[in-house]
């Protein structure tokens, strides 16, 4: 297809800048001797798992059906971390994931022995009570009263038997100069224990394939732990992988006016673009400026019935009408793996553009909603 026949709304990745991020993270692979995972909760393109999977060293999931889309899409190193495992899952997540992280003692105390039964390589998650955060907490897992790993004073050498590894995952959307700190807190807090295992997790949230991205130091930091401590070192980022990577096609459906001009799309932010809502945070668009920055403002809403379902403000050197085609940026992330059918709104479609060619990788329609209720 070509870009004028595509239907709205709809995702479109774009090959040469998921290629672009791949070739940074795999150049810090190959200097450093780090592993570099895909974490699936951000990206779960298995179309291109493949693709993917020559550059990176596998994938690491969250729960049960990201664990089986890594093994049967990806087929590489399997990792996950749960906050707490099921019963009637934990016998085939350890069939499936080669490194499986536990987040409190008293789960590893559990589901330990049949691990290392198995032969998986088992690690604990850490709460290095170290908060690089700004501003939202809802992503900071070293919160008060956080349920995300376990802190030091809980931790003695008997609970460490048989684990070989330590995961922690505190940044979010951050530099390396916060997981510098982040490793001071661990081995100021952790020194006992990085000498008794064989490989510590970095978890997600690095920034990587930023522009402003300090590389160099992410580099001294891998080498900081290799070096003092013999460790392997995993990372495992999401949004790295398919950052300014994707774009969201919209229509506008309708303009009106109350005080303000405002344009209702065929796209939603509860339903396409749910970070715009939770985080919250306002996604580029092409051509737009901010709020009155450009002659004609407008905001961008949706056609659901949720009041609050704003997109934003945003302005634009002409007019909308009835029919304009918008594209929101980096929309690769954090979107198709947390998109629903919320006022049975369609799904877009999810589109893969290469040399100016776009395939039409999965369509959605009503029983895609009804299947699900």
């Amino acid at each position: 297809m070509k870009f004028e026949e595509l239907k709205t709304p709809c995702y479109i990745i774009h090959k040469s800048k998921i290629i672009k991020n791949l070739e940074i993270l795999k150049e810090i692979a190959d200097t450093t001797g780090c592993k570099i995972l895909l974490a699936q909760k951000a990206f779960s393109m298995y179309s291109l798992y493949p693709l993917m999977g020559k550059y990176l060293s596998g994938t690491t999931a969250s729960g049960l059906y990201e664990a089986r889309l890594g093994k049967e899409e990806m087929g590489k190193e399997n990792h996950i971390y749960s906050p707490a495992y099921r019963d009637d899952e934990i016998d085939e997540i350890i069939d499936l994931c080669d490194h499986i992280v536990f987040n409190s003692p008293q789960q590893l105390k559990k589901y330990k022995d049949k691990a290392l039964k198995k032969g998986k390589s088992i690690g604990l998650r850490i709460n290095p009570e170290c908060s690089t955060q700004k501003g939202h907490d809802i992503y900071d897992p070293c919160c008060n009263g956080s349920r995300m790993g376990t802190i030091a004073s809980q931790l003695n050498e008997d609970i460490f038997k048989g684990v070989e590894g330590i995961h922690f995952h505190t940044l979010c959307e951050q530099n390396s100069d916060d997981l510098e700190i982040t490793l001071n807190a661990i081995e100021e807090k952790f020194s006992e224990y990085l000498n008794k295992i064989k490989w510590i997790n970095f978890g997600g949230g690095h920034h990587i394939t930023r522009e402003d991205y300090d590389i160099d130091l992410l580099k001294k930091c891998i080498k900081r732990m290799q070096d003092k401590y013999g460790l392997t070192v995993y990372l495992e980022p999401g949004e790295a992988i398919a950052l300014n990577a994707g774009t969201l096609l919209t229509t506008v459906l309708e303009i009106m006016e109350n005080k303000i001009q405002i344009a209702i799309l065929d796209t939603s932010a509860a339903c396409h673009m749910p970070d715009v809502i939770e985080m919250p945070y306002r996604p580029p668009l092409k051509n737009s400026g901010e709020a009155n920055e450009k002659k004609y403002t407008y905001r961008l809403t949706a056609p659901t019935c949720l009041a609050g379902d704003i997109i934003g403000d945003y302005s634009f050197d002409y007019p909308l009408k009835i029919g304009h085609k918008l594209e929101f940026q980096d929309m690769a992330i954090y979107t198709m793996v947390k998109n629903n059918t919320f006022n049975g709104i369609k799904l877009p479609d999810i589109i893969l553009e290469e040399n100016g060619e776009y395939k039409l990788i999965r369509s959605f329609g009503y029983n895609d909603f009804k299947m699900r209720l």
